[in-house]
């Protein structure tokens, strides 16, 4: 599937984000944890929540639709096993957030299988934080190096723990998290990841009757409950979806409204668009976006180059450095972008350059951006989506550029974005779609 972008075309309007992408697959595992039903509201209708409701389903769990953004999960009976099949290890392998179901799987029924997870290909990541705080919980490990699938076992119930995690994985948390609400005794999780998305998973679980404290901080405590009632849940607007239509905006000089917009959850999307000059205001739920035409990086004194980086929460999310680095290249000054989490996630930045951006790669998780302002305007390419946050990146930067753009592969987009050339022809763009 492509995009035929037309850049140059200032845009007006609301965008409505969708619920969380990250979130939904989280409490998509979530309903693993117990036989009764389990609602879900505000799901994003994206390919990567599909894969995980097919996951859950293939493994014996009810997925109702009631809606095209509500679905009722009720898992009854599973069936750990069927991941060992070829159809069921493709099916894992399709999406990175299968990695999720491994802590309901080893708490609920005693065992669960792992074939390697799939996901983009933006540098190594690690399942040491799963898997080593799962053992310590109680799990028995193994692994079939001829079918690449890790064998998690746990024939009596988990036995909560204290458990110092390695890294605040968002992830790892989430599957700790789960696996300790149906161990036997305490668990406390200290350097855990303390995202809204975990505080929400956290919510979900204590309506579910688990019993959690500590939520917005990295030290948890989790009671562990002998079974889990079913519960309603709805998702928080993604947060990333936000600070992306936030670069849309300051990159094609847009009067846009982003609503609703939950001011409490926003956390740090707002501080390095305001470090390069870039101001956001909230008025009640709505965020009102009106870029100035150039847009000065703060530099604190003569000489200094902003450095925007990375980190864990309520630090700058990973995933919002490939849109913030293709603002930069439209900034009235120079821009450090520092991705420490992955090595490979900068790797966009040639179709960047062959854009007409100045952006000099000076190792895999630094890329320093030349701004000139808009002296130097991006001009439309041939290009394709490498994953879901670069391919946004890229889009961004082709609505911004002088010409006709072409970004192939670009349903590596849509796994995050919902029906996203819909929402964006709403605002004015010149956007089509052409394949599946």
């Amino acid at each position: 599937m492509r995009f035929y972008i037309e850049g140059g075309t200032r845009l007006q309007g609301t965008y409505v984000p969708q619920g969380a992408k990250n979130e939904a697959l989280q409490v998509i595992a979530a309903a693993l944890l117990t036989p009764e039903p389990v609602e879900i509201q505000n799901l994003p209708d994206i390919r990567d929540v599909a894969r995980q409701l097919e996951l859950v389903a293939y493994l014996g769990a009810s997925v109702e639709r009631l809606d095209s953004h509500r679905v009722r999960i009720q898992a009854r009976d599973l069936e750990p096993r069927r991941l060992l099949l070829p159809e069921g290890r493709e099916l894992f392998r399709s999406i990175r957030g299968s990695v999720l179901i491994a802590g309901p799987l080893l708490a609920r029924c005693g065992e669960a299988y792992l074939p390697r997870p799939g996901g983009d290909k933006i540098g190594r990541r690690r399942l040491d934080t799963h898997l080593l705080g799962l053992m310590q919980l109680g799990a028995t490990f193994s692994y079939d190096t001829k079918t690449e699938t890790f064998h998690l076992a746990a024939p009596k119930r988990l036995q909560g723990r204290f458990l110092l995690l390695e890294e605040a994985s968002v992830t790892g948390t989430a599957n700790l998290l789960m696996a300790a609400a149906l161990a036997e005794g305490e668990t406390t999780l200290y350097h855990a990841a303390c995202e809204p998305y975990i505080q929400q998973l956290g919510r979900l679980l204590q309506r579910m009757g688990a019993s959690v404290e500590g939520l917005g901080t990295n030290r948890l405590h989790i009671q562990g409950q002998k079974s889990l009632r079913g519960a309603t849940h709805q998702l928080l607007p993604d947060v990333i979806e936000i600070g992306s239509v936030i670069g849309l905006a300051a990159m094609t000089q847009s009067t846009l409204r982003i609503a609703p917009v939950p001011e409490e959850h926003l956390g740090p999307i707002l501080h390095p668009f305001a470090r390069m000059g870039i101001t956001a205001t909230l008025e009640g739920e709505a965020l009102v976006l009106e870029p100035p035409v150039v847009y000065r990086p703060d530099t604190l004194y003569e000489g200094e180059v902003l450095q925007i980086s990375d980190h864990t929460w309520p630090g700058t999310p990973p995933d919002l450095l490939s849109v913030l680095l293709v603002v930069a290249t439209q900034a009235a000054g120079h821009v450090l972008i520092h991705q420490k989490m992955f090595e490979s996630r900068l790797f966009f930045v040639d179709r960047l350059i062959e854009m007409g951006a100045q952006v000099v790669l000076c190792d895999p998780h630094r890329a320093l951006v030349i701004g000139l302002g808009r002296r130097a305007p991006l001009r439309g390419i041939r290009m394709s989506s490498p994953d879901i946050r670069a391919g946004m990146a890229l889009l961004i930067a082709a609505l911004s550029a002088e010409g006709p753009s072409l970004i192939e592969q670009a349903d590596q987009i849509e796994r995050g974005y919902e029906r996203l050339d819909e929402r964006l022809r709403a605002l004015g763009a010149s956007i089509r779609r052409e394949g599946e």
